[in-house]
Order: structure tokens, then C-alpha cells, then sequence
């Protein structure tokens, strides 16, 4: 199993490039099954998650293209409809979360799929209800069956409706809007998602010959069509792994400015690092930040204690909590993260207090970290990725420690970083990978 080792203290100066999003990815390639028609995706970031998709796409007959190392045609008009129904097909999806959103597309152009359930990162529950009560809303029935841990979902004709969702799910949102589009009829979804990668995901499918109106906010309105046809999309940058450069160049940084980085589109995040005293300049779509010699965590405005919490968007991505919360432990003063969303995310701060931290997990979904103002660095250690975004929390907490840490499990981190040593190694960062 291939590790990190990295030599802490090196600083980091120069420019970075974020990365197509992956998120955004995952939801738009699937769309691709909507269409018999070539659909022409580029700034499609090459990662593990991403490339096991495809991968599972050219399984169940897509034809698909590679015309760059980002870009992609996908042209799904020869599937193997006898494979979606197998065991195999089943046992391979259920390695891969993303593959839950081909069960949309799938449903509403064939109008069957089966599934299990996915797998991902272990974060704690994450469960499919929203993605199914929608489905059955528009008409869908289920069929479980035990002996082989799946159901069959299948609908001769999906039919608009309205719908509230129970919970405002991103994967959820993305995999109701792709049945509706085919369905016959007006559907309203309220409570939809409305973060940028299912804002991109709509106006890759109004491209495509889709009726979606209310794009950008939680009540969308869609008129169903008979047929999809191709079109070309660009995949937003990463703004996940924008606020993990934010941090690292906070952390370890001599300047460092992240290029192309969408800012409309990055929402309340440049705020959240600056509430932890960060400094972030604004140059276009570039974002400049300084060397921080100090950095102090800003307090309410009554003088009480500074609490950042993940919401739904446009609230604050709970993917980036990880991360601030190491940033946290070199700025002067004292934050409680309160991680809402998923039970087990918080976990991997023990592995932070073991290199010297001073964090007080509360309860699953709360810490306190009470910040060093660099008098104290953190110390190098050996410790193993438990999922992505603590996989790079973890690298930036080694990048700025005292002595050698060795990350095991950095499968995670390649599941959603691209060529991430590579990348930082142009730094100035000292690390390598260890097979």
C-alpha cells in the first residue's frame, strides 16, 4: 500500500492550478447516459474516482473517447442492457459512491436499473432515502431482493410531480433532476440542492436539450422532454481543493497565488479562512495569499468564541472543515468546528493531538481547537488516511511539522487529489510517495 513520506518545514511559494471539480465530474459524466448522442466533457480531473467511473461507463458499453488527459468524449448509444443487471455490474458499482448517480439517468431512459449501495469514504451514514422517495414520486416502484442485497427499480414512464425533498442531498438533488428531465410532464423539486455542481449539472442538461428553470436556488422547475441530445461542457475548478491550497499556503506558505479559481463560484469559503485571521488577496480570478507570520481567529461580535459549521449551500461545504481545522491549530485563539453533517468525520483529529495539537473532541461532531500562534509546532508522526478531506488535512498538518511523517492509505487522497506531490513538490514541498 503506497504512503506519503514528507519532510515538514519546507515552505511553499509559487502558483497552483486547481483541478476540474470532482464532484461536478461524477454527476455530469453520468448525465452523458442520458443521450445516445456524443457529449464532449473537458477539465475532467484525473483521479482514482473519476477514472473508476469511466471505467464502469466503457463496462456497460459507452463509448468513450479520451481527446486529452482532461478531456473526454462519452457517447452512450450501444449499452449492454443484459450487464446492468448482472452480478458483476452490481459488485463493481457498489466499490464506487458516485456510481449511485447513474441510477437516474438509467431509470429515466430505460426505464430500470439495480442497485446496492455505494461504496466511498467512511464518514458515517449516508443514506440513498432522498434519491429513492424521489424516484417513487415520479412513479418508480422497488423491488428488494434479499438474496443478493439489491433493489430493482424500473418505470415504464416516469411522470412529473411536486415534490418536497426530506433533506436538501446533493447526490439525491442530482439523481431526481436527471430522471425528471425525461419524464412526461412538469416536476417541482423544493428543497433541491442548489450547489455549484448541480448548477453546472443543469446547464450541461438544458445544453442538451432540457427544460430547467430556478437554476442557482432550492426550488427547480423542470418540463419534461422526449430525448437528450449531445453538447460540449467545461467542468468547474475544484473548490475544495482551493480551500486546501488556501490552507496550505496559510500553514506553510511564503506567497503562494491559486490561479482560475472560479471566485463566484467559491461561495462563503475565502470568508471562513478569513475568519481565522487568514489573508486572502484578490486578483481577478486569481487568489493571492501572503506569508502569515500570525494569524488570529476573529470572535463574534458579542466577544464570544468564534464557531464555524458546515451548512448546505450556500452555507459552508463540510468537505473543508477537515482542513480548517488545522489551519486552526497555528492561528492565536480559539474555535469551536461543528462538523453537522456526517458522524465520523471528526475522528481524525486524534491523530492531530498525537503531533501536538490542542483539540478537544467534544463529541462526534465537535472540537475545540485552541490555536499555538506558532509558538509550538506540530511534531511528525505516522498516521494513515481515514477518507479524502482528512487525507489532505493530514498532509498539510505534515508540511508544516517538525521532523519526518510518513501518511499511510494515500489511496484516499488520490481518490480525490490530482498528481498532488507532483503538484506541491513545485513548491517547494519536500515529500514523495512510497510504495
Amino acid at each position: 500500500m503506497a504512503s506519503f513520506i514528507i519532510e515538514g518545514g519546507h515552505p511553499l511559494q509559487g502558483t497552483i492550478t486547481p483541478q476540474g471539480a470532482k464532484n461536478e465530474a461524477l454527476e455530469v459524466i453520468c448525465a452523458t447516459l442520458l443521450t445516445s448522442q456524443p457529449v464532449t466533457i473537458s477539465n475532467i480531473p484525473d483521479i482514482r474516482d473519476i477514472n473508476n467511473l469511466i471505467q464502469l461507463l466503457r463496462e456497460i458499453g459507452v463509448n468513450v473517447t479520451r481527446d486529452s488527459r482532461h478531456t473526454y468524449t462519452f457517447c452512450a448509444d450501444k449499452l449492454n442492457l443484459d450487464f446492468l443487471e448482472s452480478d458483476d455490474f452490481v459488485h463493481r458499482s457498489a466499490a464506487l459512491r458516485g456510481s449511485v448517480m447513474m441510477i437516474g439517468p438509467l431509470l429515466a431512459r430505460f426505464g430500470k436499473a439495480v442497485i446496492t449501495r455505494p461504496g466511498g469514504d467512511k464518514i458515517g451514514r449516508r443514506r440513498l432515502d432522498t434519491h429513492f422517495l424521489g424516484f417513487k414520486l415520479l412513479g418508480a416502484s422497488f423491488n428488494h431482493l434479499y438474496e443478493r442485497n439489491v433493489y430493482e427499480i424500473s418505470a415504464s414512464r416516469l411522470k412529473g410531480c411536486y415534490m418536497l425533498l426530506d433533506e436538501a442531498s446533493v447526490t439525491g438533488t442530482a439523481n431526481i433532476i436527471m430522471a425528471a428531465v425525461l419524464a412526461q410532464g412538469q416536476t417541482t423539486i423544493y428543497n433541491a440542492a442548489c450547489e455549484p455542481y448541480i448548477q453546472q449539472l443543469c446547464r450541461l442538461l438544458n445544453a442538451m436539450g432540457a427544460h430547467i428553470s430556478g437554476i442557482g436556488s432550492n426550488l427547480l422547475t423542470i418540463d419534461g422532454v422526449d430525448s437528450l441530445h449531445g453538447a460540449t461542457h467545461q467542468v468547474l475548478p475544484d473548490m475544495i481543493e482551493v480551500g486546501s491550497f488556501i490552507g496550505m499556503a496559510a500553514m506553510v506558505g511564503e506567497g503562494i497565488r491559486i490561479k482560475d479559481v472560479a471566485l463566484p463560484h467559491l461561495g462563503i469559503i475565502p470568508d471562513a479562512f478569513r475568519r481565522l485571521g487568514v489573508k486572502i488577496d484578490v486578483e481577478g480570478d486569481d487568489l493571492i495569499i501572503p506569508k502569515q507570520e500570525h494569524y488570529v481567529v476573529d470572535s463574534f461580535i458579542d466577544g464570544t468564541i468564534m464557531t464555524l459549521a458546515d451548512a448546505p449551500w450556500p452555507g459552508l461545504t463540510p468537505d473543508l472543515l477537515s482542513v480548517l481545522i488545522v489551519v486552526a491549530t497555528q492561528a492565536k485563539g480559539t474555535v469551536l468546528i461543528h462538523q453537522k453533517m456526517f458522524e465520523s468525520r471528526l475522528f481524525f483529529v486524534d491523530k492531530l493531538i498525537d503531533m501536538g495539537a490542542q483539540i478537544i473532541l467534544c463529541d462526534p461532531h465537535r472540537a475545540v481547537v485552541v490555536g499555538h500562534d506558532r509558538a509550538r509546532r506540530l511534531r511528525g508522526g505516522r498516521m494513515a488516511s481515514p477518507d479524502i478531506r482528512a487525507g489532505i488535512a493530514l498532509l498539510i498538518a505534515a508540511l508544516s511539522a517538525e521532523g519526518e511523517s510518513r501518511i499511510e492509505n494515500i489511496v484516499q487522497i488520490d481518490r480525490g487529489y490530482e498528481d498532488i506531490e507532483q503538484r506541491l513538490t513545485m513548491l517547494g514541498a519536500n515529500i514523495c510517495r512510497a510504495e
